[in-house]
């Protein structure tokens, strides 16, 4: 809480896709600026296992399973977090998944559970929660896109396609609540140094034929840094957009890419 942080005291938070990665460390970075959340997924062990650190840490942290594309749970999702955390302040819709094929392979059913997951699972945990914010007045909704949301890439046709929507959808929500009080943004990094990005190293060392070596060096070509970025860089921008700092941003896609992709 010091050293100039954001001050989140008080607050209450839902972070989806919060068992591990990205997910876990906003969390965490909520929980010390001085929120209490709410962390759901799929993996009941992982988010209860984030929730029990959190909790060591003197925080107040739960964890509710929860698959954001199945509309009924996000509903459940929603009456346990009022249970829980009473009103909610914050929504970070992380929970994601990466895929990557060459067009002419991928299939349908990769297209629709990339949308599914990505792009649908905002959709139904924004239209859960914010309405709640707008009635109060105040709220932070914040979305983990991705730059390939805002431009595109060969073999990632589905999961840009997704991100783009995600983006979208961020922008024409925090125009139809801008005078609420409640705002509506997306961070958008690069290539982070989480699981999803050691299975695309996996992915392309198979595809490819390269080195482990070879294919984190492709990847790293993409950030005029030389470096992957931190699950607490982007955690931090997030708490950022959380903030009451950052009250007059609401639309916008924030970009954390080490300077590779310039607008």
């Amino acid at each position: 809480m010091s050293g100039g942080r954001p001050r989140l005291a008080g607050t209450t938070a839902v972070i989806t896709g919060g068992g591990r990665g990205i997910g876990r460390a906003v969390a965490e970075a909520l929980v010390e600026r001085g929120a209490a959340v709410l962390v759901a997924a799929r993996s009941a062990d992982e988010i209860e296992a984030t929730a029990a650190a959190l909790r060591e840490r003197g925080a107040e942290a739960h964890a509710v399973p929860c698959d954001v594309t199945d509309e009924a749970a996000v509903a459940r999702l929603a009456a346990a977090a009022e249970e829980r955390l009473g009103a909610v302040d914050i929504l970070v819709n992380n929970a994601g998944a990466a895929f990557a094929q060459p067009l002419h392979r991928l299939s349908l059913q990769e297209w629709t559970d990339t949308l599914a997951v990505n792009a649908t699972g905002p959709f139904l945990c924004t239209r859960a929660f914010l309405p709640g914010m707008v009635q109060r007045g105040r709220g932070r909704v914040v979305a983990v896109a991705s730059v390939a949301g805002l431009t595109g890439a060969p073999y990632v046709a589905a999961y840009a396609a997704a991100k783009h929507a995600a983006v979208g959808f961020v922008r024409a929500v925090a125009a139809e609540v801008a005078a609420s009080g409640v705002t509506v943004n997306a961070v958008c990094p690069g290539y982070v140094d989480t699981d999803m990005t050691s299975a695309s190293i996996e992915r392309i060392v198979a595809r490819t034929g390269r080195t482990e070596e070879e294919a984190r060096a492709a990847i790293l070509e993409h950030s005029p840094q030389g470096r992957l970025l931190g699950a607490d860089e982007v955690a931090a921008a997030v708490a950022f957009l959380c903030s009451e700092d950052a009250r007059g941003i609401t639309g916008e896609a924030l970009v954390l890419d080490g300077g590779g992709l310039r607008r």
